[in-house]
């Protein structure tokens, strides 16, 4: 067997399928069409709607590496030898094309003759009663029966839901020989090590089951294969793990040389350089998609196999930032084919680099949180870290097991390990649980068998607003009609259709349909069933059947509207990467006819003058008039051309292309002005954040921008003749203006502060302990917190050696917490902000501070009562009896 890179196999299986007529598709993205997933977890997920049949494909045979995200079991990454989070799934597929004989004698041919693996150690698994497969197994390709195992459902059946498409499976395995065995007398085909490898997993797609479980043939037999390139490339390169193959072995060798650690030396480093091996590959492969850290889904996804690296990191003494410097070797390996990485390495980079140093903050909280406790326990003299805050170290402050276990060893304590396992246990439980809440099946419905029956409708929105249309199908409440009444709301199917659908941001047409015996009102237009334009429609009077024909007409002055602020975008986006750098890139747009937003990765806020030179800068793209370039092309004609991907569109083999000459170029399937000139006027009305490095930018054009400049006009005019100024003065006067009502409001808190100060004793409650400290507590209302904090000065000055809690009920109902010790409470051993931390939790709140001053909030403040009534008990344990 000819030694080969993990780069050379994949070729080598691509280059074998399309030998065999099947169609390459590149990887998709990460991020799936499909509401069930957070991710592409196999090679089947972009084609699941040909399964299912709601789709027909282009081509009837395909092959693809895919990128695949799986973190079910992240626990097991670097534990075992072949656990990933990202990992690459060789797969070929046919629907209605070729099936067992072929899909096994193939797959044979591939690993035997292309490949090289011998022959005489390959075995192979199959469904207890699959005799179809076991005939080809073994008078064909001449496996003798000994080595054809039979397995049942668990084992070797596959099923896409309760009900759906399913079938047997055939699953290749590889004999590495005695010195990879467990030992065990038992070890077999099927046991858990890594003796007999599974190499690949053969479907067939036969059955549809029914909801009381039986199995119907399907009209048409599908193959969905799947093959580990990790695992593959460990077999051909004869290493113990994927983790030595040249996949891996390369940043394995980075994270030992960053480290002075010695691979193999000690079982804790060898964890650490795997986990960080696996995680950045993760990491860089799922921002290159689009996705970026945030606290939920994808995005909480990516945040936590991104601390996960930087927490083993600290394992093996890297302190500072060290995730970008594996991103070059990354691109080295993976670049080819992924060309995204070197797309998206600004974006890759600024994001690791922003996330990594945030995370670096919430170490240090949890190492002073840690600290804490270790006093704690010593001065108490117990030997044990709980395991519910070992699990609140990790899953909160990103601390793994192994980093509390190091910390709690070096000060002679032990960790509670049960209790940690025991909490980590209810968190998977809970996610599961929560996963039963959200996980659906995506059927087949009205609109897809539509979509199989007429194809895919003529567009002629691009060239025209109008047309004479057939009613080709009529869709009530879900279930097709044959007629539409006045006061039905419908969706109605038209061929040829003028409404653009909403797609890639841009939002849906609206419009009018009318003949001599039907007037109706397009509300919207979107896609269902993937690709079939559906018009929503009001039957304003008369009466519509199926067949019939329709004059169909866009709202011709909101599809301007939509136009000017579509090329707009592509102005804007042009502009912010012109002004803030090559990192920005789209993800996230609305075009409608009020306004255009846009969403970008940037990593602070715009300032006033990056904001006026972004406008002036489309307004002078927009002044210079430029006539727009539309054609269409392949994705390798348009990336010649440079063309932008932008992030929510799915793309396929043909694109199109506008292009505004020497501006931009994006691929793009909007509709757009003839001109730029056409767009009249650009105005930025908002910048915010929406997320960690995501920024928004809210503008206007044409009549838009005109109402808001004439809104503003008028503005301008009334503030002048209500204050008696000219423009020049206006700002000076406003200012007077302001200067006054805050003198003025500063008087009246003097007053109110003076008032309180009178009457303070009657709003305090005043408790003595018996070790002579005062508990003071007092509520307040109308107060701002800066006079709150005024009050509990005078109140310490007043009451020596005290302790004050204070409480605000704010005009929005919430609380504000205030808790104060003097010098002499302190020295007793009162801590005010571990106080104020137990009494916001009653409140529902949270907050904390240092020992001398704290802040908390709340949300409920009837609850002040009781918050108040555990002082006595948590002044006495912190000072003793």
């Amino acid at each position: 067997m000819q030694w080969r890179t993990g780069s050379e196999l994949r070729k080598l299986f691509i280059d074998f399928w399309i030998s065999k007529g099947s169609k390459h598709y590149p990887s998709f993205s990460l991020v799936p069409d499909d509401p069930t997933l957070l991710f592409t977890i196999a090679g089947m997920v972009p084609f699941k709607m040909y399964y299912l049949g709601m789709k027909q494909p282009e081509h009837p045979t395909a092959v693809t590496s895919q990128k695949c995200v799986r973190t079910n079991d992240i626990d097991n990454v670097g534990r075992t030898a072949r656990h990933h989070t990202f990992f690459e799934m060789l797969g070929n597929f046919a629907w209605g094309d070729y099936f067992k004989k072929e899909a096994i004698t193939w797959a044979w041919e591939f690993l035997t003759e292309r490949v090289g693996l011998d022959p005489e150690k390959m075995y192979a698994t199959i469904y207890l009663d699959d005799e179809e497969a076991f005939d080809v197994w073994h008078r064909i390709v001449g496996l003798p029966p000994e080595r054809i195992y039979r397995f049942g459902e668990d084992e070797n059946y596959w099923f896409m839901g309760n009900t759906g498409p399913c079938g047997p499976c055939s699953e290749i395995l590889y004999d590495q020989g005695p010195e990879f065995s467990c030992g065990e007398s038992t070890c077999d085909v099927g046991c858990s090590c890594d003796r007999y490898l599974e190499i690949w997993n053969l479907v067939f797609t036969q059955y549809d089951r029914q909801e009381d479980g039986s199995l119907k043939p399907l009209p048409k037999k599908n193959i969905d294969t799947g093959m580990g390139l990790e695992r593959l490339t460990s077999l051909v390169q004869k290493v113990r793990s994927d983790f030595e193959t040249d996949l891996f072995r390369p940043l394995i060798d980075k994270a030992c040389n960053m480290t002075g650690v010695i691979y193999g030396s000690d079982p804790r480093s060898d964890l650490a350089v795997r986990v960080i091996s696996d995680h950045v590959r993760s990491i860089a492969f799922m921002i290159a998609d689009g996705i970026l850290p945030s606290n939920e889904g994808q995005g909480y996804v990516l945040r936590r196999l991104l601390r996960r690296a930087v927490r083993y990191g600290r394992l093996i003494g890297l302190e500072k930032p060290f995730l970008c410097e594996f991103l070059p070797l990354i691109i080295k390996i993976m670049g080819d084919p992924y060309s995204e990485l070197m797309e998206q390495r600004l974006t890759i980079e600024q994001v690791i680099d922003l996330e990594e140093k945030k995370f670096s903050h919430t170490l240090e909280q949890g190492t002073n949180l840690l600290d804490m406790e270790i006093s704690r326990l010593q001065k108490n003299d117990i030997g044990t870290l709980n395991g519910e805050l070992a699990f609140t170290l990790y899953d909160t402050y990103g601390f793994p097991l192994e980093l509390t276990r190091e910390i709690c060893d070096e000060s002679g304590l032990h960790v509670d390990e049960d209790g940690f396992m025991e909490q980590m246990n209810k968190q998977k439980e809970r996610a599961r649980a929560a996963s039963k809440h959200v996980q659906t099946e995506i059927k087949g419905d009205v609109y897809s068998e539509i979509s199989n029956r007429i194809g895919r409708v003529p567009f002629t929105g691009y060239d025209s607003i109008s047309s004479k249309s057939s009613v080709v199908a009529i869709v009530k409440d879900g279930k097709e009609v044959e007629r539409a009444h006045a006061g039905d709301r419908v969706h109605l199917i038209l061929s040829p259709t003028p409404f653009y659908a909403e797609r890639g941001g841009q939002v849906g047409d609206t419009g009018t349909l009318r003949n001599d015996a039907f007037m109706g009102i397009v509300l919207d237009t979107f896609y269902a069933a993937g690709d079939l334009v559906v018009q929503d429609v009001l039957v304003e009077n008369g009466e519509l059947a199926k067949d019939t024909q329709v004059f169909s007409e866009v709202d011709v002055e909101r599809r301007w509207d939509i136009r000017r602020n579509h090329t707009a975008t592509h102005l804007l986006h042009e502009s912010l990467q012109k002004s803030l750098g090559g990192h920005v890139r789209q993800s996230g747009s609305l075009v409608s006819p009020e306004i255009l937003r846009f969403d970008f990765t940037h990593f602070q806020s715009l300032s006033k003058e990056q904001l006026n030179d972004i406008e002036g800068d489309v307004n002078r793209m927009i002044m210079e008039d430029k006539d727009l370039s539309i054609s269409e092309g392949t994705m390798v004609e348009a990336k010649k051309r440079g063309a932008k991907a932008l992030f929510e569109e799915k793309y396929g083999d043909t694109v199109r292309i506008v292009e505004i000459p020497d501006i931009c170029t994006e691929l793009c399937g909007g509709i757009h002005v003839d001109s730029t000139g056409q767009i009249g006027s650009f105005k930025i009305i908002k910048e915010e954040s929406i997320g960690s490095g995501i920024r928004r930018v809210i503008a206007v054009t044409g009549r838009g921008a005109l109402a808001i400049a004439q809104g503003n006009f008028d503005l301008l005019e009334a503030l002048k003749s209500n204050l008696g100024v000219d423009e020049k003065d206006l700002i000076s006067r406003l200012a007077e203006l302001q200067e006054q009502v805050r003198l003025l409001r500063k008087k009246n808190e003097e007053l109110y502060f003076s008032r309180l100060l009178m009457n303070l004793d009657k709003d305090l409650n005043i408790q003595e302990t018996e070790k002579g400290i005062n508990i003071i507590t007092g509520r307040f209302s109308d107060i701002t917190v800066d006079l709150l904090r005024e009050l509990g000065d005078e109140i310490r000055l007043k009451y020596p050696a005290s302790l004050i809690i204070l409480a605000l009920i704010k005009s929005d109902g919430n609380v504000q917490l205030l808790a104060m010790a003097d010098k002499m409470a302190m020295k007793a051993g009162v801590h005010a902000g571990k106080i104020v931390k137990v009494l916001a939790t009653t409140l529902d709140g949270g907050g904390g501070g240092n020992a001398q001053m704290a802040q908390a909030g709340g949300k409920d403040p009837l609850k002040i009562d009781q918050a108040f009534s555990l002082l006595s008990e948590l002044v006495k344990e912190q000072i003793g009896n």
